[in-house]
């Protein structure tokens, strides 16, 4: 059983054991670029114009905070850093599935952070804020096919395979797996 992420406060800052969720600062554009420019990362991300550079970084970087504050399709981008030393590992964000008021998760990590459990940690975790504190009643994630890591990750949150379907562009297919409250594991919470 998983403890509930503790949500700090309306800043949308959610702490897990390890990590903190919070929204980027333009001061994050180096370790933001790090991890979105890395071709490991990259070749699985949509739309593929992400910044290559730290100055594009820092625009989108201001960009996310204002849709975060002021758009109805997304409900946030965060950093995801290590919380005993502040270092960004990771970045999550949750978005309107397209078409449907059901919420999207999606996350990636840096090269160095890979491997330790961040990305289930931090995605189990604002799935449950998602459920819990935004009244959604599910999240999906949108997986290619190929992506072995982030199919891993989804079902290590809990996340059930729905079904599979074309890209909304027309190129490529996507897996989506689903999470809703009742899927939540709550065994070993005191």
């Amino acid at each position: 059983m998983k403890p509930e992420p503790k949500v700090v406060s309306m800043s949308r800052v959610i702490e897990t054991a390890r990590l903190v969720l919070r929204p980027w600062q333009v001061s994050d554009a180096d370790a933001a670029l790090a991890i979105y420019a890395d071709p490991a990362v990259r070749r699985w991300l949509a739309p593929a114009d992400l910044p290559m550079t730290a100055g594009e970084m820092r625009l989108r970087l201001q960009q996310w905070r204002t849709d975060d504050l002021t758009s109805t399709g997304c409900i946030g981008h965060w950093a995801v850093a290590d919380s005993s030393t502040s270092v960004v590992v990771g970045a999550m964000v949750l978005d309107h599935a397209p078409g449907t008021e059901s919420l999207a998760i999606g996350w990636a990590l840096a090269a160095e952070a890979r491997g330790r459990g961040y990305a289930t940690e931090a995605g189990d975790a604002l799935v449950r804020w998602a459920i819990h504190e935004r009244g959604a009643v599910e999240v999906f994630a949108l997986v290619q096919p190929g992506n072995v890591r982030a199919r891993s990750t989804a079902e290590r949150i809990g996340m059930e395979w729905v079904t599979e379907l074309g890209h909304l562009d027309g190129g490529g297919r996507y897996q989506v797996y689903r999470i809703r409250h009742g899927d939540l594991d709550y065994e070993d919470e005191a």
